[in-house]
């Protein structure tokens, strides 16, 4: 049987490799990699919104990644009652 490939664009003898990585990482580092690539996400779609609306103040920003985030109605929930 064979698997499923987690990338079109990997080889899939690059892609064991990974997967043989992941396997040998302590619980720890998989968290430390994962906060990780959470915090570029992040910054690459705040990068990206400042790009798209140099217009707009910060405090539009941070609304605009909530909205990204959380979804438009529980970004605006979330963001009443914080008093924005």
């Amino acid at each position: 049987m064979s698997r499923i490939p987690l990338s079109n664009d990997t080889a899939p003898d690059i892609e064991r490799l990974q997967i043989e990585g992941w396997r040998r990482m302590t619980p720890a580092e998989k968290a430390r990699t994962v906060t990780a690539l959470t915090r570029a996400a992040i910054d690459m779609t705040k990068a990206g919104i400042r790009d798209r609306h140099p217009e707009e103040s910060e405090d539009q920003h941070r609304i605009r990644l909530a909205e990204i985030l959380l979804g438009r109605e529980l970004a605006h929930r979330a963001l009443v009652s914080h008093g924005r």
